[in-house]
Order: C-alpha cells, then structure tokens, then sequence
C-alpha cells in the first residue's frame, strides 16, 4: 500500500493523477456553487451534489488508504491533506442533507494544487530543473492565491459571529481576488476593503506573509522564464555564415580571455559567429559580456554530453568545437576527463565535426586518440597546458629568451613600449608585427633542398622559412620537419612554415615561378603569373648547388674546413664512442626521440650533504619543486623529455637536479627514472641551506616550480612559496670581480665582451595567477611604471622567464585558424614531430633504432634551437656586417638557421639584460654582443666554437 501511495507502481501513479484530477473536479465545483449562490441565492441543482458526493466519498477511501499506509498515526492527523479533507468533506454531506449549498471551508481543496509539481513530473512533462522550480512556485501562489480569496469571501459574506447586528458586505469570490492581489503587490488601491474584524485580522497577516511571497517569488518566476526563452532556444542557421560551438569550461574570465584572442585574430574582420554551450546560467557579468559582444556571440544553456542539447547548437553544420579546461582546478584529472567525455559525446553523434580540446596533464590526452572517428588529418587537435609550458621552461633553461620569441611569433603582439624605454634608436623595433604562418610551397621548389629553397626565399622572397610538412605513406601520414637535413627534397604540395608579416607576404612562396620571376629585384611584384610553365629543370637547382660549394675560406672549400661540421663517419665514430662508454645503461626512448637509460632506484639517484657528486654539480639545471604526497602530480616527464632529446650528444646533457620533498618526488620518480643525469635532494627552496647543497649559484638555470594547494581563497597568496623561493635564490647572487674565471667563462658564453658585474642566477617560475608578477623585482634598474603584461615576458625578466597559463590561452583561436600552427610550435617546444605516427607507435618501424640509421635516416636528424654568438668566421671584417649577411654566410657555411636576435639593452645596464628582436630585418647592423636564436643541425655541438 505505501508502494502505491508513493507512486512507485502503475497502478499507483494512476491512483494518485486520479485523485488530482478528483480535487481539481471538486474546486471547479465549488466555483459552480459560487456562482449559484450569487445569482440564484443558494439555489443547488441535484446533479451537482450527486457528482460531489461521489467525488468526496472517494476521498474518504482514499484517506482511509493514507491512515492505513501511515507509519505515524499521530502525525499523519496534522499533515496538510488531512486538515484539507477535515474541513472540506463534512460541507458536502451537509449540503446533500440539507439540500442547499453549504460552502463553508471548501475553498481549501485548492490547496491540493501542491500537489502539481509531482503529477508533472509523474507524466513526464516537466524534466529539467527550471521546469520543475518553475512548477512548484506556480503551484504555491496559485494554491495561496484562491485559499486567500476564499476565506475573505466567506468570512465578508457571513460576517462576524459575535457582532449584531450583522457586518457582513455582499462581495464576490472574483473582487476577492482581486483584493488578495492588490494586497499581496503592496498596491493597496482603497476602492474594495474588508469590514469585518475577521477579515482585518487576516489582512494583517496575510501582508506580511503575501509581500514575502510576492516579492520573491514573481521575479523568481519572470527570471526563470526569461532564462528559459532565452538561453534554452535553437540555434538557426544561415547559409553562408560560418560559426563554432565552444564549451566545457564557459565562466566569465575564460570567456573574455577567448573573445579577446579570437578577435584579435580576425583583426576586425568578424564572419565567424561564436555559440556558447554552458551548463550553468551566465552570471550578470558574463551576461554583459555577451551582451557586449551581441552581434556574433550567442549563450545557450546545456551540455555537449546532451545529444538534445548538440541539435539545439547544431552541431553538425559547425566549422569546430572548442572545448575549454579550468586550468585553476585543483582536480585536473577530472577536468581532463570530463572534457574527453564531451569529445566522445559529440564524435559519436556528429563525427565529421572537427574537434579542438584543452588537455591539462600530458598523460590525459592518450585517451583522445582511441575516440571513434577522431581524425587528424581533418584538424582535430589536443592542446596540451603541461606539456606546452613545461616544454617552454625546459627549452628556456637551455636558451634564455627563447620564451619570448616564440611566444611574439606565436601567440600575442610583441610589446614594444618596455622596448622603447632601454633603447635609444627605435629603428631596430622596426614597424612591422611578425607571426609564423603557413602556406603551401611553390611546384617549382620541387627537388631542391630545404637549404635552398630557403635561401631563395630569404634573399629573393623576404621571408624565413622555418620547416615544412612532408606527406610520406600510405595513408596520407605527416611530419613536421624544422631545418630538414639534405637528404630530403621538397616535393609538389609540399606546406612552408613561415616568419612573415602578412599573408600577402607568404603567398609570393606560392606563386613564385622560375620562368616569371627569376629576374624581378622587388618581393612586392610576385605574383601569380599565367605562363603555366611548370617544368622543372636542374638548372637553377644546379646553380644553387654550384653557389654554395664555390663558398672558399683561405683556398679550401668551407664546408671541409669548418672544424664544428664533422664528416660523416667521423660523426658517427664519435657518436658510437660516446655510447659505448654509456652501453650499460643508454638506448633510445620510445620512437628513438629521447636518451634513455636502465630503471635508476630512487636511492641511487638521491643526494645528500654528505654525497660526493653534490661537490661536483656545475652548470646544471636546478628544479625547485613545491607539493606534497596528496598534491596533483606536476607532469615533470614533460619537463625532462625536451632536456633528453636525441637531437642532443648525450656529452651536451646537461644534470638536473629535482629540489623538493621525498614523498611528492617519489610519486613523480616513477616517470622520470629511465632518464639518464637525474638527481634528486630532499629540501626545499625555502631553505639556504639546501640550496647552497646543490650548488644553485653554479646551476645553468633554475626552475621554480609549484603543485601545492592554495592555503587561501586570495589569488595573491596562491604563489606565494614560488615567490619567496624567487626572492630567496636572488638573495645568494653575488658580485664578481674582475679575476674570477667563472665570469670571464659566463662573458664568453653569453657573447659579451666585456665582464659581467654581477653574476645572476637565470630563474623561470610559473605563476597561476598573473598580477602577482609585480611581486618579482626581476629587473632593478628597469622603471617601476612596466605595465603588468610586461613582467611576464624576459623583457622585465631578462635573467630568466616568468610563466602563466593565461598566454596558452591564445593557442586556441590560433590552432583553429591554422592547426598546422600548432603542430610547428610542438615540434619546437617539445621535439615531437607527428602526432599520428607518437599515438600509432608506427615511427619504430619506420626508423630503426640503429645508430647508423639514426644518422642516415632524415626523419631522425632533428635540428636543437641554441642561441649562438658570433663568430670571427660569421663576419666578414672589413665592414659591418647586417643580419641578412650572417643568415646566408651561417645557412650557407654550417646549414644553421637563423630567425632571431638577443642584445643588449642600452646602458646603464648592470646585470647586462637583454631584449628580443623577432625575425631583424635583412639590413639591421650586428653588434658583437650580440646572440643568434638558431635552429642547429644535428651534427654540430653547439658548445664549441662556430
């Protein structure tokens, strides 16, 4: 019997709609009884009271159902459909006695309209929560709307008992109504007022409780409503216009943040309209946001796990989703997974959807490959937050500002007002905004080498060419190759990868013609031309190839002369010797992209104060880490593996040393423990002691890094252990003198003639929250007006590099313009090179894991990023030699790359920082001080000299 009281059976919830429908029969008489007794005085026609009886005396069954099903009997005769059926059962036998109407309290059976939200939901018509809210407060006004008019209506009509003669007022139930209504919304027109004490009484009360109800529950209602016309529609769409779909993390600052990027990679040009898929309503801040930005974005409120809510958005017509990730949450496993479901969620309904989606752990994204129907090749595309920055601080630690230039060709503007403040001639900023784009390559390229399709371009076109996309296999397979050895031609369809201005300008690479333009001096005036000539001679390549071979230094060939360029079986003598002496213990990682070596024991690789090898460790890399046993693991794999790279010789290794607590590191060492040069020391960054432990004033680069949970809600105090570990690192820096040797060693490794004054210690931190950058006093004699967005890049920090999450951001409007963007800056950051050839583990039997092979095969002869001084063999001597002498005579003489510089800033300069210049232009003077980012070959060490 409780089973079918509750509804939880058929028959039960038959029952219960039944009884309803029974309730609302039995107001819509009592309105009919009204009605009578105003006209017809109480006259009642025997029908209605047959049909009324027959109605209560089913209540009084099923009351006696509910006492018999009632656990508490006592209590069971204070629930409110009790008291309802007490005072409303007895009138209707009375009037079938007495043959006349006896309204009494029968206006209570309106309370039974309670029961409303529950019949909804029981057939299934209200299934959302907003439905379901919306019903209940419907439910409640209504029921205390009628119950109110009614008692008013009775106690006005009869007046009160114990006053003669009678004070009643002939009023209808309708002017009840609306005197409850006007009472209830403070109104208090004056025109319709109670006489009777009784009334009054109510009145009084029913004020103070109808304002409360009036006052929340109406805008409750309205903005429930509103919500739900607004945000709950369908999506129509327009032939010809272009929109995407973004989801997952939808809150106000990663909204603004997206919006800005996005648009700043229109440039003003907006025809791509913007749908926001959120599971929670907006808030009245990102409701202004939305509305700010009116004209291209839309919100709808659901979820990509919902199929109904993917049609509502429609997303099969969609140009790509992107799906945004809390990078602040302190679960980023969850955040991981939630975001793979809503992939899996939308692959599956809508397959040929084209799918960018933020990933926070490294190890996450391996589940995104085995979703049905993901795709590469059509642009779905993993961002990776870990392996991104990590990937960014291991390969600052080896070039110094690095950082910056990738981050000024890649993601965002380059800054130059700090720039303007250090440097007298602003002509070396120049007035142009370069960015890395790609576009495909012309036919005539076709069989020359990468070398000379890039000089072509550099002397003929303008432009630098960084890499290209070569298509091998099969099944359509590609790779990303920077600087390629010569062992590879370019062939037809092949995509550059370029440093330009505008798109304008890398289209001269596609339309270039040896026919049409071989003889034009201007870059501007290439063109498409209609010639139709595409017929590839060896002529020109042949001249190229004479060119660089006529190259001679002191009578002898340079190629031959050059001591860094080792032939062929001399490099690989050397590298077999090097391995030889590490046979025990170093082989070739995975897809042979990283140096690896036996599983090392954790006590093996942990050092102490009393440890030998701690009194040897110089120009290392010291990493600071902050967690503990239940903090979320930092991924340090992915800060390790760009530093193992076999584009490296296993004597250019550099040792790094993890600093933090055992127990965090225990966890992370289960990664990390088949690299070779690993060490750990229990400490903290916090501590002097430990720090003067592991020799941090002789370290290469420290590297701070934080998983420890925020120990307030301030997001000041959130970094406040990696600043105090900041500030207590430059506490040690010390002043050198002019005879030390470890300065006159730095002078000569950072390209600078004269001595340092200081000796600073290059320090890269991670920020989670960007303002705190202003805590960082990174740059003493710089002027304390830098704006905030300068402190994060190595131009306020030239010793070393300030990171936050937020300039990673800018990656995902960039990758779903040009996803092949994205790809370069992985291959760069973090030395893969495929991803379709990392997840199906076909790049092992592609390249065998031979050390000839290793040499012989191009696809292994992966180029390192260094950044380079120059040398007496770079320079000519008998005049000033600008960039775009030193970029043929290095791209010429040693096949080294080079896109960017890193000078000095004008004096006074004590702790000599540097700036940026990305891609100099051809006739900017060099200075001796000055340092080349460069992409280096593989056979050429980049720590002798060039």
């Amino acid at each position: 019997m409780q089973m079918m009281l509750s509804a939880q059976t058929y028959s039960g919830r038959v029952l219960m709609i039944l009884v309803f429908l029974l309730n609302i029969g039995t107001l819509i008489i009592y309105f009919i009884d009204l009605t009578e007794a105003e006209q017809f005085h109480f006259s009642f026609p025997d029908r209605v009271i047959y049909v009324d009886k027959f109605f209560n005396a089913f209540f009084v069954f099923y009351f006696g159902l509910r006492f018999v099903a009632a656990d508490d009997k006592l209590r069971f005769w204070l629930e409110l459909n009790s008291l309802v059926d007490f005072f409303t059962i007895p009138p209707v036998f009375v009037s079938s006695v007495l043959r006349k109407s006896c309204l009494g309290l029968r206006f209570l059976r309106a309370l039974r309209l309670l029961d409303l939200p529950r019949i909804l939901q029981i057939l299934r018509i209200t299934k959302d929560n907003y439905s379901i809210k919306l019903s209940k407060l419907f439910a409640v006004f209504i029921s205390t709307w009628l119950t109110a008019a009614g008692f008013i209506h009775l106690v006005e009509n009869n007046g009160d008992p114990w006053v003669q003669p009678v004070n009643s007022q002939p009023i209808t139930y309708f002017k009840c109504m609306y005197l409850v209504m006007v009472t209830m919304s403070t109104v208090g027109y004056g025109d319709i007022v109670v006489q009777t004490a009784l009334g009054r009484a109510f009145i009084f009360f029913f004020i103070i409780g109808g304002l409360v109800l009036f006052a929340n529950f109406i805008p409750e209602v309205l903005e429930i409503a509103q919500n739900h016309k607004s945000y709950k529609s369908s999506y129509k769409v327009m032939s010809g216009k272009n929109y995407i779909v973004v989801c997952g993390n939808v809150t106000l600052k990663s909204v603004t943040t997206f919006l800005q990027d996005f648009l700043l990679q229109d440039k003003g040009n907006i025809c791509t309209e913007i749908l926001f898929l959120g599971e929670s309503l907006p808030s009245l801040e990102l409701e202004a946001v939305f509305k700010c930005y009116s004209p291209y974005t839309s919100f709808f409120h659901g979820s990509a796990l919902n199929s109904e809510d993917l049609k509502r958005v429609r997303m099969e017509s969609a140009n790509a989703c992107l799906i945004l990730a809390d990078v602040c949450t302190p679960e980023p496993y969850a955040e991981d997974i939630s975001n793979i479901m809503r992939v899996l969620s939308i692959k599956n309904h809508y397959p040929k959807t084209r799918i960018i989606v933020q990933i926070i752990q490294s190890r996450n994204k391996a589940y995104l490959p085995n979703i049905p129907n993901w795709d590469w090749k059509m642009g779905d595309s993993i961002i990776c937050f870990a392996e991104l920055k990590l990937g960014f601080m291991a390969q600052s630690c080896l070039v110094p500002g690095l950082s910056t230039l990738l981050t000024s060709l890649f993601i965002r503007k380059e800054n130059t007002e700090t720039k303007r403040k250090h440097l007298k001639d602003e002509t070396l900023l120049g007035d142009k905004d370069y960015k890395v784009m790609a576009f495909q390559l012309s036919d005539d390229f076709a069989g020359m080498t990468f070398i000379e399709v890039c000089r072509l371009c550099f002397v003929k076109l303008n432009l630098i060419l960084l890499g290209i996309e070569l298509q091998f296999g099969s099944r359509g397979e590609s790779a990303i190759l920077i600087n390629p050895s010569p062992q590879i031609k370019i062939c037809q369809n092949t995509m550059g990868f370029f440093i330009a201005h505008s798109l304008a300008e890398v289209k001269r690479a596609h339309f270039y013609c040896r026919v049409c333009h071989s003889d034009i001096q201007d870059p501007e005036q290439i063109e498409k031309c209609q010639c139709g000539s595409k017929l590839h001679s060896k002529t020109f390549s042949e001249k190229l190839k004479s060119y660089g071979e006529s190259l001679v230094l002191d009578g002898e060939p340079a190629k031959s002369r050059v001591l860094s360029i080792l032939p062929r079986q001399i490099f690989v003598d050397r590298v077999l010797h090097a391995h030889e002496d590490e046979s025990h213990k170093v082989s070739f990682y995975l897809t042979g992209r990283y140096h690896q070596c036996d599983a090392v024991p954790l006590y093996e690789a942990l050092l102490s104060c009393k440890n030998q090898t701690v009194l040897y460790l110089q120009n290392h890399i010291l990493v600071c880490v902050f967690g503990d046993a239940n903090s979320p693991l930092i991924g340090l794999q992915d800060f390790v593996m760009p530093l193992r790279a076999t584009n490296f010789l296993y004597h250019e290794l550099k040792d790094i040393v993890l600093l933090g607590p055992l127990d965090y590191l225990q966890r992370e060492w289960e990664f990390i423990q088949n690299f070779p040069k690993l060490w750990l020391f229990s400490g903290s960054a916090l501590s002097c002691v430990d720090l003067k432990a592991v020799n941090v004033q002789d370290c290469a680069a420290c590297v701070i890094l934080s998983s420890s949970t925020p120990i307030s809600n301030n997001p000041s105090l959130v970094d406040a252990e990696s600043i105090l570990a900041i500030l207590n690192i430059q506490s040690m820096e010390v002043q050198l003198n002019s005879s030390s040797v470890d300065a006159v060693f730095r002078a000569r490794a950072l390209g600078n003639q004269s001595e340092p004054r200081y000796k600073r210690i290059p320090i890269t931190t991670e920020l989670k929250f960007s303002p705190n950058a202003h805590f960082i006093n990174q740059s003493p004699s710089s002027s304390s007006d830098i704006p905030e967005e300068d402190l994060l890049s190595p131009t306020a920090a030239p010793a070393g590099a300030i990171f936050s999450d937020s300039f990673l951001n800018s990656l995902l409007s960039m990758t779903y313009y040009n996803h092949h963007i994205l790809a370069l800056l992985q291959a760069l950051v973090t030395s893969r090179t495929s991803p379709v050839l990392e997840h199906l583990g076909e790049e092992d039997s592609r390249l065998s894991r031979s050390l000839d092979n290793m040499v012989q095969n191009p696809y292994r002869v992966r180029c390192k990023l260094a950044l380079l001084p120059l040398s007496e063999r770079w320079l000519s001597g008998i005049m000033e030699d600008s960039f775009g002498d030193i970029y043929c005579k290095a791209l010429d003489t040693f096949g080294i790359l080079c896109f960017g510089l890193y000078r000095l800033m004008e004096e006074p300069n004590p702790y000599k920082n540097r700036f940026v210049i990305a891609r100099p232009t051809s006739d900017l003077k060099m200075l001796p001080t000055d340092l080349l980012f460069s992409i280096v070959p593989f056979n050429i060490a980049t720590t002798e000299d060039l």
